[in-house]
């Protein structure tokens, strides 16, 4: 009989996860149809993990933009057409040399930046083809864009974000619960055997773990998940002795 495990009873009553969006600066999009940007403010929001720039646009509109590494307070930013190849210059990917670093990639040209958005994150221009660029992602997926949209060149400020230690659990916990996501998560080995198919009594064997049965329950599939077949297939073998 398969037993209920803690990942499954999640969600059933539990208390629920709201945003706190009314804390949150706003959007961070580079905005369409502009052509330059003067940095006003470093600000930190709470709804992004890397730093946001307060800037003004030319058109006299003021937005939020996603702070690359190397920027200062009063430079000028070039958006769009006929914007130089420097950092924190915004332009067409059509426009970007090959192996150039760029973040905040949109997905369609003009959305603002959907792509490489987080803090260190960057992608890097691979091919150019008369279609599409080819833009090598953090995830080392290639992906092939449009060649009107828009990406900024340079890195995602605070790349070293995740170097500072929690150093306490308490801490831990608290960024955790922030985001919904349980702590401490206890291992199945350690639990009591009604908890889990690992559990165990405190003997020199902390661990049940072996391959579930092969039609197991749902509350015993867990652990060394058993394959479908094993052994060589015979398909194989008579194609190796048609070619012998």
């Amino acid at each position: 009989m398969g037993k209920n495990l803690t990942q499954q009873a999640r969600g059933k009553g539990g208390p629920s996860f709201t945003a706190p969006s009314f804390r949150y600066l706003g959007e961070a999009r580079v905005k369409h149809g502009v052509t330059s940007a003067e940095v006003i403010d470093v600000v930190k929001s709470q709804g992004h993990l890397a730093p946001l720039l307060s800037v003004k646009y030319n058109d006299g509109t003021s937005g939020l933009m996603i702070a690359p590494e190397g920027v200062r307070t009063g430079q000028i930013l070039k958006v769009g057409e006929g914007a130089e190849v420097e950092l924190g210059n915004t332009l067409h990917l059509k426009d970007v040399p090959e192996g150039t670093t760029v973040f905040n990639i949109e997905g369609m040209p003009g959305d603002g930046g959907k792509y490489c958005r987080t803090s260190g994150t960057f992608g890097k221009i691979v091919s150019k083809t008369d279609k599409a660029i080819s833009v090598l992602l953090p995830s080392k997926r290639i992906k092939e864009f449009n060649l009107n949209c828009r990406a900024t060149l340079g890195i995602v400020a605070a790349a070293g974000r995740k170097e500072k230690p929690f150093l306490k659990a308490g801490t831990m916990a608290f960024y955790r619960n922030a985001r919904k996501k349980r702590f401490p998560q206890m291992s199945g080995s350690a639990q009591n055997a009604v908890d889990h198919p690992f559990g165990n009594k405190r003997t020199s064997r902390k661990s049940k773990a072996r391959p579930a049965p092969q039609n197991a329950p749902p509350g015993r599939n867990v652990g060394y998940i058993r394959p479908r077949r094993t052994g060589q297939s015979k398909t194989r073998s008579v194609v190796r002795e048609i070619k012998k």
